[in-house]
């Protein structure tokens, strides 16, 4: 294989994975993307086995990083804590 062929697999894999991503704005791991008063789906502790999607509004950010793999974690309005997966 030479090293052009090597070069345009890995663009090939760069643009596939790049176009699979969830787009920025519905990324609930990127602290920006989420602001209080907006509806989001969370999943709470006790639902991280099921992935059980709790929906509710931003009451307050608890996340202080810019990001974080598993959803930025916030409180809602009704108390409920979680991980944001959904941005509605």
């Amino acid at each position: 294989m030479g090293i052009s062929n090597v070069y345009q697999f890995f663009k090939n894999v760069l643009i596939y994975i790049t176009m699979n991503l969830p787009s920025a704005m519905n990324n609930g791991s990127i602290r920006s993307n989420i602001k209080e008063g907006l509806k989001v789906g969370i999943v709470l502790k006790q639902d991280q086995r099921t992935g059980k999607i709790t929906q509710g509004v931003v009451k307050r950010i608890l996340t202080n990083s810019s990001t974080h793999p598993h959803g930025i974690k916030v409180q809602l309005t009704d108390g409920q804590v979680g991980r944001v997966k959904e941005i509605y």
